[in-house]
């Protein structure tokens, strides 16, 4: 039989006969309330970030992507219909007066969004940093551990991911930064 405070009730509980207050958070079974009873719109709320920074040099001369060292992070989303937010920020420069250099932000094997560099012609003494930011919002529809990774390669010459600028006289250092936010679905 149901009680209502110390005694036995005459009728069958009902959520009228429970006042705000008298049930707190801690009487609440973890995993009994989820995203699907909440009101509708509590969708999208920052569940964790992953961040991970690159300071030193990295370079390649390759023409397929390679992995950027120190570039990647790993999140494991709480349901699968959860989402992941990407932003790469990265930094990079080359040796050569004229080449593309590419970038690319990749989940395990899946690439997510590639984008491009064009090296304009100027006096090879003199390199510049190129920021590129790109930003993916990712369905992986997994629970599992996932791996993101940022990829670079380049058509002429070596490229440079946060290689100091000798742009006008004075060098300057750059960081390359990779965040993962896991989205409530």
């Amino acid at each position: 039989m149901a009680y209502i405070g110390s005694s036995p009730a005459n009728k069958p509980l009902t959520s009228s006969d429970i006042t705000d207050g008298i049930i707190v958070t801690a009487d609440i079974a973890d995993a009994q309330i989820t995203s699907a009873k909440l009101a509708s719109g509590v969708g999208g709320k920052v569940l964790q970030v992953v961040n991970v920074t690159k300071t030193d040099t990295f370079s390649t001369t390759s023409s397929s992507y390679t992995d950027v060292t120190d570039l990647s992070a790993s999140i494991t989303p709480g349901s699968t219909s959860n989402k992941i937010y990407v932003v790469l920020s990265i930094y990079v420069s080359g040796n050569t007066q004229t080449g593309n250099y590419y970038c690319n932000i990749v989940r395990t094997a899946t690439q997510l969004q590639e984008t491009v560099v064009r090296i304009p012609q100027e006096d090879q003494a003199v390199y510049r940093l190129y920021n590129l930011s790109m930003t993916d919002f990712d369905s992986p529809s997994s629970t599992s551990s996932l791996t993101y990774k940022a990829q670079v390669k380049t058509n002429a010459g070596t490229m440079y991911v946060n290689r100091a600028s000798n742009q006008g006289g004075f060098s300057e250092t750059a960081t390359a930064t990779l965040t993962l936010m896991e989205i409530a679905g």
